[in-house]
Formats: C-alpha cells, sequence, structure tokens
C-alpha cells in the first residue's frame, strides 16, 4: 500500500475509530463519484463472482438517506477503482 491509500477512510469504518485506515493483508477498491467518493471498499476475500457483480453499499448520504443504497461497479480495466452507478431505496 503507498502512503495516499494509508490514510484514506475504510467504508463501514467506525466514525470514533481513531484509525479508519486500511489495514495490512487486506485489499481494498477505491469508490469513485456518488456519495461515497473517496472511500475504500474492502474486497478480501470476495470471489471472482462478486468481484464482478455490482455492490450496493449501505448509506444514509445517498440521494434516499438512511435506508438507502450507493451502487458501485469495479472499474473494466482498472480493478482498482470502483464507479458510481447510482442510488436506490
Amino acid at each position: 500500500m503507498d502512503d495516499r491509500m494509508l490514510r484514506r477512510r475504510v467504508y463501514g469504518a467506525d466514525h470514533e475509530d481513531p484509525d479508519p485506515g486500511p489495514r495490512p493483508g487486506r485489499s481494498y477498491g477505491e469508490l469513485v463519484g456518488g456519495p461515497l467518493d473517496g472511500l475504500l471498499l474492502d474486497i478480501t476475500g470476495w470471489s471472482v463472482h462478486r468481484l464482478a457483480e455490482e455492490a450496493g453499499l449501505p448509506t444514509e448520504i445517498g440521494r434516499y438517506g438512511a435506508g438507502g443504497r450507493a451502487h458501485y461497479r469495479r472499474r473494466s480495466g482498472d480493478p482498482g477503482h470502483w464507479d458510481w452507478t447510482g442510488d436506490s431505496r
């Protein structure tokens, strides 16, 4: 992991966690666009099939507020980035 990634927050980390960044030995993808832009998604242990699917991530800061989901899909040709595809309820 490079220094820029070490300073990033991982999606789902507790806001009161004194170290909400990535952990050694884990795999991450960067979320690009939408309400979760810039966060890291922990994809450690995900199967090839799961990595090919769209990830619907619960969030309160998307278009639909509490109970909504922000959807991200792994970027073709650049698997380290996950692009926002929209929000849903």
